[in-house]
This record gives structure tokens, C-alpha cells and sequence, in this order.
């Protein structure tokens, strides 16, 4: 995916003469850029004993916007050329209507580079590449004589940007991504359970397929479908729950982040709207949305609106202090924004969106948190899940998890599901451990269309009264 690093207004556009375009598309409006990207992407995928998938995507292209009071005018074209860009003026400036708007401030606080300006995969041949993924496949299958199909997946991806304020300021970066995952289906007596590992982040490719790091891969892959294949059907009804560190927190990611967003606090639609400053949690839960964390997936060095990332504090010892902002709903609440417009990509709007998401740790052993859970289940991997951002309702689905009596961890369980809603379960942690982590760096949001990397983290806790659906009879 080698290529000259990304200069439009070298290569493309005059830079004045784009500025003055978009100046006079935002006459009268209250805010408003031009966001320019060029994106390449490479997914490899082995299953099944051969090359699956090859798959490259390029594209590049503009968004122009401009924003007057809640509405939002947007054109975007992949041709990035004067003509392109003068059409597009002419299109957003219907939402400006008669102007009337004072131009919001240009962004403040410093840009710092978080992850390194590359192409992840820079040096790695495509034939290299394929011959790992082969290895992998070797590797699972003589690990284990269960093991009966492996699929390995390779991807890398960079996302240049540049986007041009109405004021003249112009911020740039380069987004590196890779990642690597495993999934293996061992089968024992006629039963078939599967388990899969990986994760990445905006790093080089190179740390990520030495040996000892995909083999670790490959062993954790095959110790999540082992403990499946001996799992017994899950228990139903309403019981105490632990969740392990990490991963898990794409429970409190969904059930709860989604809810702490701007633009649904600013219209009613969250369970949150109208608490700030009140109780919404246990005492001794802290939610913070981080997009400063090096080489982290949801990490950016600047937002899809120029400005720079923050860590906020968005509930701290159970008390509601914080929304995540972007610019349009950030003035419409009278706030500042937090640096969290985000889009998909150049034919996408910003709009408030998580970064790194997760609780701090609190004082537990995790231990002793399991120790004192009498009847429930300990979570430990989450698949899908389904929210509702109104009330917070959510249903997901475990793919480890564990019955525990007495505070032994006992067999293996199948068919979970945990069932609740944020705002009721965020009253009811009882116990929050000293052992926050962070996912591998598999997460993946999606809002209404639009898809973005995101982190999520989690230190183990103690949720009292969940509903868990099983299959137990």
C-alpha cells in the first residue's frame, strides 16, 4: 500500500482558492469544514486451508459542511477539484438559507501525534503475508487433534486527512491500522464449539505477526473453544454477575457510552438527558472516554473537526459531570466541545462519538469479588449485543462464561445471555476491582450508518440482579 503521502492542496486544489470557497459557503453560518481523505485498505483472509480472500479497497474524496443552528448541510464528492468543491459550496449553502449565524471559534488546544505516520504494512510482502497466515493454519491444527478448521485474517489500512477551517487553520493525519485474529472449531464426540483471539491497534504490522505474539493468538483461540466444547447449558433467571477485565467493557460501551453522547442528551432521546451533576451510578464508578492513548484502535491524534483529542470525565464517582461532544451539539447545549467528532469517512457528517471507553479500577482483588458471589455467573467474552439508546435496555450474548456457587468457579456455560439496562445496572456494581485492562484492539462501532474503531476497558466487577437467559432446563 505504498504511495506519496497525501497533499491536497498540492496536488489537487489551490489552497487560498479553497479556502475562499469555503468561506463563502459558510457566509452567515454558524460552523462548518472541508474535510479531504485518501484511504487504502488490505484484508487477507485464510480458511479452511487456503487463501479465502485478497481483498484491497482505495478510495479518496471531500466533505464540505456547513451548520446553521440544528441544521447541517453536507456535500461530498469523490473528485476532489475546484468544480467538485464549488458545487458542493453551492449545495451546503441551502442549509445556511439567509445566514444570520456568528461563525463558532476555531478549535483550540495542541494537536500531538499519538501513533506513528506510516503505512502498517510498509516492508510486508503480500506473499509474506499469505505464508504467516499459512503458518498459523499449520500451527492450530498440530496443537491440538480436535481441531478441525482455523480461519486467520490479516488487516491493514491508512486513513490520511486534511481538514481546512473557514478561519484558515488546517489540520493533517495519518491513521495507521493493523490487526490479526484467529478463530479455530474443534469438534469431540460430534460436538462442534469454536473460540477465536486477536486484536491490533494503530501500530506496524511487523509486532504483530512475529511468532511469538500469533501464537499466543492461536493458543488463546484454542483454549476459548476447548472450554466451550466441555460448557453445559446456561442457567435462566435473575442472579448476580461478574465481568471479567477488558473485553467486557463493550457491555459498558453500549449500555452506557452510547447514552453519555451529545446529540442525545441535547434532543431527550437518552436515558441520561437531564442528570448532569445527579447520582447515576455506584459509588466509586468513573467513566472516562480517552482518545490520547498511543497506538490505542479508537485513539486520534485530531477529530474529524480539527480539534484535539481529550480525556473526559464522563461520570466520576457515580455522578453524572460529562457528555462527549462535538462541535454543533457541543453550542447548542452551550458547552465546549471534547474533541469527539468522528465520522466514517469523507461522504459522512461528524457526530458525537466514543474514542476509548472504560471505567477506572477501583481497590477489589478481583478474587475476592468472585469469592463473595454466592449464585451467579462470571463473564468473561462477550459477542453481539443489542441496545437501546433511549432507555439503555441491552441483550448480549456470552461467548465465555462460567457458573459460580459459593464463590467457586464452577462449569463452563453455553447459550448465555445477560439482560438489562445501563442506568439500572451502573446502581447495582457492588465490587470494582484493582485490575482495569484495555481490549486487544478488536472494537468497532456503528451509529447510525457510519462505523469507526473505537477501545472499550473494564476493570472485574460485581453487578447485583441481572437477568441472565439460558437454556437450562
Amino acid at each position: 500500500m505504498t504511495d506519496s503521502t497525501f497533499s491536497p492542496f498540492e496536488t489537487h486544489l489551490d489552497r487560498n482558492r479553497a479556502l475562499q470557497t469555503l468561506k463563502n459557503a459558510l457566509a452567515g453560518a454558524d460552523d462548518g469544514e472541508l474535510f479531504l481523505e485518501r484511504s487504502r485498505a488490505e484484508t487477507l483472509v485464510f480458511d479452511d486451508g487456503r487463501l479465502r480472500t485478497a481483498n484491497y479497497d482505495a478510495e479518496q474524496g471531500f466533505g464540505l459542511r456547513a451548520v446553521r443552528g440544528e441544521v447541517t448541510g453536507y456535500a461530498h464528492s469523490t473528485e476532489i477539484n475546484e468544480t467538485a468543491l464549488t458545487k458542493a459550496a453551492e449545495t451546503v449553502r441551502l442549509a445556511v438559507g439567509d445566514g444570520g449565524g456568528t461563525l463558532a471559534l476555531p478549535p483550540a488546544g495542541k494537536i500531538n501525534p499519538l501513533y506513528p505516520a506510516i503505512d502498517p504494512a510498509e516492508g510486508i510482502s503480500f506473499a509474506s503475508r499469505v505464508a504467516i497466515l499459512r503458518e498459523i493454519d499449520a500451527f492450530a491444527r498440530d496443537l491440538d487433534p480436535r481441531v478441525v478448521q482455523v480461519s486467520a485474517s490479516i488487516s491493514t489500512s491508512v486513513q490520511e486527512v486534511a481538514i481546512l477551517r473557514p478561519e484558515g487553520g488546517l489540520a493533517t493525519d495519518i491513521r495507521p491500522m493493523a490487526r490479526i485474529n484467529v478463530s479455530v472449531i474443534v469438534e469431540s464426540n460430534s460436538r462442534r464449539e469454536s473460540g477465536s483471539a486477536g486484536g491490533g491497534g494503530r501500530i506496524p504490522l511487523d509486532g504483530l505477526i512475529a511468532p511469538d505474539h500469533w501464537q499466543a493468538q492461536v493458543r488463546e483461540a484454542l483454549r476459548i473453544a476447548l472450554v466451550n466444547l466441555r460448557s453445559v447449558p446456561a442457567p435462566a433467571g435473575v442472579m448476580d454477575v461478574v465481568l471479567g477485565p477488558g473485553w467486557p467493557g463493550i457491555l459498558l460501551h453500549e449500555a452506557v457510552g452510547h447514552g453519555l453522547e451529545g446529540d442525545f442528551n441535547r434532543k431527550g432521546h437518552s436515558a441520561f438527558a437531564g442528570l448532569m451533576g445527579q447520582r447515576v451510578a455506584a459509588s466509586g464508578v468513573t467513566v472516562i472516554d480517552d482518545g490520547t492513548i498511543p497506538d490505542r484502535r479508537g485513539s486520534i491524534s485530531v477529530d474529524d473537526e480539527g480539534n484535539a483529542p481529550a480525556r473526559n470525565v464522563l461520570i466520576e464517582d457515580g455522578i453524572l459531570v460529562g457528555y462527549m461532544q462535538d462541535r454543533q451539539n457541543a453550542r447548542l447545549m452551550g458547552v465546549e466541545p471534547t474533541g469527539n467528532g468522528r465520522r466514517q469517512s469523507y461522504a459522512h457528517a461528524p457526530m458525537p462519538r466514543m474514542t476509548n471507553t472504560f471505567m477506572l479500577a477501583g481497590s477489589e482483588d478481583p478474587a475476592s469479588i468472585l469469592s463473595g458471589l454466592d449464585d451467579g455467573i462470571y463473564a468473561v467474552g462477550f459477542g453481539g449485543g443489542q441496545v437501546d439508546i433511549t432507555n439503555g435496555k441491552f441483550v448480549f450474548s456470552c461467548t465465555e462464561a462460567y457458573r459460580v456457587k459459593n464463590g467457586v468457579v464452577g462449569d463452563p456455560i453455553r447459550g448465555a445471555t445477560i439482560i438489562g439496562d445501563g442506568a439500572t445496572a451502573l446502581q447495582k456494581i457492588r465490587a470494582i476491582g484493582n485490575d482495569l485492562a484495555l481490549d486487544p484492539g478488536i472494537g468497532n462501532c456503528g451509529k447510525q450508518g457510519q462505523w469507526v474503531p473505537v477501545g472499550v476497558g473494564l476493570p472485574s466487577l460485581m453487578i447485583g440482579g441481572l437477568t441472565i437467559g439460558g437454556s437450562a432446563a
